[in-house]
Order: structure tokens, then sequence, then C-alpha cells
């Protein structure tokens, strides 16, 4: 980006109108995507089955086909960056992407941050371990019992953020922590788990069944825990009118029931989404 002030200073009338014509151009993302014919979207694809890359390289699932409908509606192509999941916030709030496409997990922390879009999809969380571990064959699953084992988990994510939560519990029970082993991937935590690196994959319903249906014998959930989240995208603040756009786009394909049949085809499971008070108190 070029400095605002060169070496040479303006008169104050030039400065004045530069500023203001320099704020009219970036202050709306929407006509901006308009105006160049192409909506560039932030997206960490190793979310499968929301966002993945497929074997020919082509970004697909759940949430790109929702993304898909949305530039179409806009009439204009969609162009992705990709880039590690801890960065697309950032990259967001910096002006460097239009948008973010990556499945988000609706906190109040985050809605400091951005503006959310109407939710697409609910989470919560599972523990994934080798079929051979006895350590987690107790029923129902419990904090305690994953007390002292070592977690694979992708940094800068909920399901990171609620293992920080749960050692707290256990530091309060006078009982050894859970140890975290941070990747920036799926397929980093699974490596993890199946190099005995870690003793559970901790990650989304969705994540851990897709996982599981890779490798059904040598995988096995042994539960949820946590409460459930919604899952989201997000626009800058000032995007009002482009969260807009987004968010009508997906309650029209849920009132159509075509968000349904996504659901179905891609996570297995369907959801009733809200509409409004969607966003958790802190």
């Amino acid at each position: 980006m070029k400095p605002l002030f060169s070496r040479f200073a303006l008169p104050l009338t030039a400065l004045t109108l530069g500023l203001a014509f320099s704020c009219a151009v970036s202050a709306d993302t929407l006509d901006d995507i308009k105006a160049k014919g192409k909506m560039v979207v932030a997206i960490d694809p190793t979310f499968a089955p929301y966002e993945y890359t497929d074997d020919k390289g082509n970004i697909v699932g759940y949430t790109p086909e929702i993304m898909k409908r949305v530039a179409t509606d806009l009439g204009v192509t969609l162009e992705y960056q990709k880039m590690a999941f801890s960065g697309i916030i950032p990259a967001l709030i910096a002006g460097s992407v239009d948008a973010e496409g990556s499945s988000l997990n609706v906190t109040a922390e985050r809605a400091d941050k951005v503006l959310f879009t109407i939710p697409f999809g609910k989470t919560v969380n599972a523990v994934l371990t080798r079929a051979d571990n006895a350590a987690l064959s107790s029923q129902p699953i419990s904090v305690e019992a994953l007390s002292g084992l070592t977690a694979a988990v992708k940094t800068t994510t909920a399901p990171e953020q609620l293992l920080k939560q749960f050692n707290t519990q256990l530091k309060a029970k006078n009982l050894a922590p859970i140890k975290l082993i941070g990747v920036d991937s799926i397929d980093q935590t699974l490596s993890a788990l199946m190099t005995r690196r870690a003793d559970f994959v901790f990650d989304d319903i969705t994540v851990v069944g897709a996982l599981l249906k890779q490798h059904p014998d040598k995988l096995r959930q042994a539960g949820e825990l946590g409460d459930s989240q919604w899952i989201s995208w997000a626009t800058r603040k000032g995007d009002e009118r482009l969260n807009k756009v987004i968010s009508d786009q997906i309650a029209h394909l849920a009132s159509t029931g075509e968000l349904q049949k996504l659901q179905q085809q891609y996570l297995g499971v369907t959801f009733e989404l809200p509409t409004r008070d969607f966003i958790p108190s802190k």
C-alpha cells in the first residue's frame, strides 16, 4: 500500500478531497465487488465436509456450494485465497480480501471484531481416538476422562479454546491437564493421532465423522463434549450491505429447501437455523 503522505505536502483542499475520495472508494465492499466483477474470499479448505480440496485441487464442500450461489446472485466470479485458519480474520479485518469463506463458530469474542452472517450450520465437538485406545472406552465421555491425555487440535479454533477451558476445570479438581498439540489442518491432527503422538483428536462432530468414515476400522468416536454453537461466515463491521446479501442468500436457500439438501448431501444431518439472536452473550 502506498503511503498516504508523500515527501511533498499537498494543498489542504486537495488533501481533503483526496481523503474523501479514498474513503468513498473503500467504504463499500459490495460496490467494489460489483465494479471489479469478482469476489475475493479467504478460505482454509481443510475443514471437510464444510470446505476442503478435492483430488483435482478444487475447493469443494457444503459452504463453497453456498458461496457459489452468492457470487452467481451478484453476477461476479468467485476467487478464493487459501491461507491458514489463524490468518482468516486478520486478513478480513485488514481488507486483504472482500469476504471470508471458512466456517466460523459464532462467539461473542469474534462478534466484537467482525459482523456475522446468519448461521448455515451447527456444531458440537467430539472426541476421536484410535480403536485400540482403552483409555477412552468409558461412556458417556467426561472431561475427567481426558485428564493427562494428549489432544491434537487445530490452533486458534473453538475446539482448542474449549480444551483450555477443560484444563481450567481439571486444575480446579487437582487433576492433570490435557496436553495440547496445536496444528494447522485436520490432516495433521489425524497424523498426530495415528502416529500415537496424540491420544485423541478434538473437533466438530462432522469433521470427526468424516475422518471416521475414512478409517472405520482404525478409529472410534469416544463421545461428544461441550455446548453446541452456531456456524457462520463473517464480514467486516462496516460491510452491512455485503453481509445482508450473503445472509439473504442463506435464508433463501433455507426457504426453498435447497440448503437442507446441501446439508444432507455434505454433512449427513440437517439443522433448524435462526435468523436473529444467535450471537451468545459474554
